[in-house]
């Protein structure tokens, strides 16, 4: 299933005019897919720009033309490494990083994209991009096998972090299995599947959803009084609210911004003293 094939069973059950989700999954992959409904969407990209955590098995000795197991295999080599070698290989990936987006991804070549041309058989030079591996953690260890958990930032390639991983081994490698478990504060823990959403009765499954602000929940948040509020959902901007309460933060940036009826949106505290809105949600 597709990351939009589930996205639109959800929205159904649902009954959600407005839905959307929070950067797909390869088709291989398992795990977490956080999903938006009504005003939330308009704060997905908050996820889009998250740190994710995946639990991946990489498959060593055989080389595939998409980097895992989907692919068709092109080469194969004898391995000859061990796990100290192995964990040796894994702490040179931590920290920043470059990586050759691979040609099978989502990515565009001059308004088409890279998947395609891979599906034609052309091949585009791509440039490197710096990405961030906040953390890799060996699970489990077999001959020709491994497990990770990997905490990265945004547009990082697991099936290409497995490729490289088998390059510096020197046996090649290919992601043989993928499963996302974390994206931003969100964990899997939290998750539910299709089929248990489809077997709820309706006000079950609406205790599920979270807050409309859960995606911003971990900005600092401004109370607004109902003429402040007011100002800002007519677009106009304020003087620093709640004047003269002690223990307010001044940090310019973006702010999670309530009035007397509860969250609104987004405010951006700005260099020039005033506080404007940023991404509000609809009142009405």
């Amino acid at each position: 299933m597709s990351s939009n094939a589930a996205l639109q069973a959800a929205r159904r059950l649902f009954n959600a005019e407005k839905s959307g989700h929070t950067g797909t999954l390869d088709p291989m992959a398992t795990g977490l897919l956080p999903l938006c409904f009504g005003e939330a969407t308009k704060f997905s990209g908050m996820l889009l720009d998250a740190d994710k955590t995946y639990e991946a098995t990489v498959r060593l000795g055989i080389v595939t033309t998409t980097a895992d197991a989907e692919g068709e295999v092109i080469a194969t080599h004898p391995v000859a490494v061990g796990e100290a070698g192995v964990r040796a290989v894994l702490e040179r990936f931590i920290g920043e990083i470059e990586q050759v987006p691979p040609m099978y991804s989502a990515l565009k070549h001059q308004g088409k994209p890279l998947y395609a041309l891979a599906r034609e058989g052309i091949e585009v030079e791509r440039q490197a991009r710096r990405v961030t591996i906040h953390a890799i953690e060996l699970l489990s260890w077999q001959s020709e096998h491994f497990d990770l958990r990997v905490t990265c930032s945004k547009g990082t390639y697991i099936r290409t972090l497995a490729a490289d991983i088998g390059t510096a081994l020197g046996c090649g490698a290919h992601l043989a299995s993928l499963r996302r478990t974390r994206v931003g504060a969100v964990d899997i823990a939290q998750a539910v599947t299709l089929d248990t959403l489809e077997n709820m009765p309706t006000e079950a499954r609406d205790r599920l959803l979270m807050p409309v602000d859960a995606l911003v929940a971990d900005l600092p948040g401004v109370m607004l009084s109902a003429d402040e509020a007011a100002q800002l959902l007519r677009g106009q901007a304020i003087r620093w609210p709640g004047e003269g309460q002690p223990g307010q933060r001044r940090s310019f940036g973006l702010y999670r911004i309530a009035g007397p009826r509860g969250f609104i949106g987004l405010g951006e505290y700005c260099a020039d003293g005033r506080f404007r809105p940023r991404r509000l949600i609809s009142t009405q």
